[in-house]
């Protein structure tokens, strides 16, 4: 069993204001096989705690630790994360003009790996991921993420995750701009990584919907960069009936 530990962390982020404070002290630990959902209303620090464990460099450490099976995470760089086998599904996936889909997935394979999968079987499995997620065959040949909608993009990233087989999955905000369909094929390809491959999964999420198809076994609710509350599947439902405000101060104005 692998385990992702993160322990009294703090982060920054350079804006035009300064250097802005965004977590205050984390502590989450995720072990293969369990589903965590972050959940928080918007500013609260869901996205910056995924891609400081992916390892962009907008975001300082400033104090606490991140290790994966006793290994300092926060030393190394992002494609040794990657190698590791911690995956980010990006809220936003960019574009990469000039690289097919295909020459992109098997040279992340190839990275991860140490060498290069075979012919026959790769062009197996991805056709296979790409059929199981409902998208067009000639999209291997398109590049990546140019001129793909939103749930397209988000479809593709779930295929990455189906085919390089990472131990642990961040997946920032999946659901959104998802119509009801693409939700739930895109949470069917979650399920079918987890139960193939045993698959830790950290799903940082605004709302419940997701939920309902990707059953969380933990719930952490951040405000402000910590997490104040914490709980079973149960949680999210009461999140859904209640809101955030009970954590906020009354005072403050809601961010839009």
């Amino acid at each position: 069993m692998s385990v992702l530990e993160i322990r009294d962390l703090h982060v920054t982020v350079e804006t035009d204001q300064g250097v802005t404070p965004i977590l205050n002290g984390i502590d989450l630990t995720i072990k293969t096989g369990e589903t965590h959902a972050i959940m928080g209303p918007n500013g609260s620090g869901k996205s910056t705690l995924a891609y400081t464990i992916a390892g962009h460099p907008k975001y300082t450490v400033t104090q606490g630790t991140i290790t994966f099976d006793g290994e300092d995470v926060l030393e190394m760089s992002v494609d040794e994360r990657a190698r590791a086998g911690l995956f980010l599904a990006m809220q936003y996936p960019v574009e990469i003009p000039g690289v097919t889909v295909t020459n992109f997935l098997r040279t992340a394979k190839t990275a991860i790996d140490g060498e290069a999968p075979s012919i026959r079987q790769w062009t197996k499995d991805v056709k296979e991921a790409m059929s199981n997620l409902r998208m067009d065959p000639k999209f291997a040949q398109r590049n990546v993420n140019e001129g793909f909608s939103g749930g397209e993009k988000k479809r593709h990233e779930i295929m990455q995750l189906e085919v390089l087989q990472p131990k642990f999955a961040v997946l920032d905000e999946t659901d959104s701009g998802l119509d009801v369909d693409a939700l739930k094929i895109v949470s069917e390809g979650v399920n079918r990584a987890k139960e193939a491959t045993n698959l830790g999964v950290l799903l940082i999420t605004h709302y419940t919907r997701i939920l309902r198809y990707i059953r969380p076994d933990f719930v952490h609710v951040i405000v402000k960069g910590r997490i104040v509350e914490e709980g079973g599947s149960e949680l999210a439902d009461r999140l859904e009936e209640e809101g955030y405000d009970r954590f906020l101060d009354s005072a403050e104005p809601i961010e839009a």
